[in-house]
């Protein structure tokens, strides 16, 4: 089985991820990293760990629709089985996600439904000072054409603390996701592979 990752900024969880499929603990191949900002980290921790990879931008393609486009061709002539969104910033479109149904999974910093969309952490922490929230989370689902709204795999809750900064909490936050998000990859890989050697 061949898998992409889709990520836009720093890659930390493309780092936790791509690792763990290097050494096997994680079954599948890790065929290509794209990312949708050339100049992003993630970019150079893919160098770094000799994963292929392609990135260009909505911009350079012309609008929304050619760039998705352009997406899925790459994901097809790549022979991409399944899509891994690890901080991935935009909206997948419908062509996308009706070609990979139920083969696609996204990493989100909050417990579903709360805090859906962008900055899910500041929110959380926003919510923390002004009502006394005591807790955020981090949500492991299957993309569908909602934003943040496929069905959820696997959720775990973080802590805020009266001390905290924003900061610490994303910090917090990103310790939960580096542990929950490849265990899950990993459950739900198996659990695909096993499916489909039983099917065959």
């Amino acid at each position: 089985m061949k898998i992409a990752v889709l990520a836009s900024g720093n890659g930390t969880n493309f780092q936790a991820l791509a690792e763990k499929f290097q050494s096997g603990e994680i079954p599948g191949e890790l065929a290509l990293l794209f990312c949708d900002h050339p100049d992003a980290y993630v970019v150079e921790r893919a160098k770094k760990l000799n994963v292929p990879y392609e990135s260009f931008t909505v911009k350079e393609c012309g609008g929304k629709k050619p760039y998705e486009e352009r997406l899925l061709d790459l994901l097809n002539a790549n022979q991409i089985d399944f899509l891994i969104l690890a901080g991935y910033m935009r909206v997948i479109g419908a062509e996308i996600i009706k070609t990979f149904e139920n083969s696609i999974i996204n990493l989100h910093p909050a417990y579903l439904p709360e805090y859906p969309g962008l900055h899910s952490i500041e929110r959380a922490f926003e919510d923390h000072v002004q009502n006394g929230r005591t807790e955020t989370g981090v949500t492991v689902h299957y993309v569908d054409c909602g934003l943040d709204s496929g069905p959820i795999i696997a959720q775990r809750h973080v802590p805020i603390y009266d001390e905290d900064t924003v900061d610490e909490l994303e910090e917090r936050v990103h310790e939960c996701e580096h542990i929950l998000f490849p265990q899950t990859i990993k459950r739900v890989l198996n659990d695909r592979i096993a499916y489909e050697k039983g099917s065959n």
